[in-house]
């Protein structure tokens, strides 16, 4: 019996990559609500920052995952088109900056509810494969290709 080979479409990548990042976030966020840390808040927004910019295989958890998890793993079944998971990465982004300066600013209530918006997010996604910034890319897709 031969193995068959998935072909990831051109801008598609493995599932299971940013479902590994939504943990490793989830776990971050854990960190900085346990401990109101403004810095390790601004650190996964530059995480943020990578992956919505430079794409989820250039973003550190993307790396991670492409280094040190997924060759642990069997070849990858599905693809996904990134741009939704990049969206996403930008939502992110936005709480955690807001939650940042909400710590570094001494507004720790700002800080926490940005952060636990921001967990709630990625718990989501780690738990249960479902990526809320994701939806919002596919809804706002379709609101702009709807006629005027």
């Amino acid at each position: 019996m031969t193995e068959t080979q998935v072909t990831p479409p051109a801008r598609g990548i493995d599932v299971r990559g940013p479902r590994f990042g939504a943990t490793v976030t989830t776990v971050v966020l854990v960190v900085v609500l346990a401990t109101g840390s403004g810095w390790l808040l601004a650190a996964q927004a530059l995480v943020f920052a990578i992956g919505a910019g430079a794409g989820l295989r250039r973003a550190p958890y993307g790396l991670l995952f492409a280094h040190l998890v997924r060759p642990r793993l069997g070849p990858p079944t599905a693809f996904e088109d990134e741009a939704p998971p990049r969206f996403a990465q930008g939502v992110g982004l936005v709480f955690a900056v807001v939650g940042a300066v909400g710590y570094l600013a001494g507004v720790s209530a700002l800080g926490i509810a940005a952060t636990a918006l921001a967990l709630a997010a990625a718990f989501l996604n780690a738990a249960f494969g479902y990526c809320l910034g994701c939806e919002m890319y596919l809804v706002l897709a379709r609101l702009r290709r709807r006629p005027v």
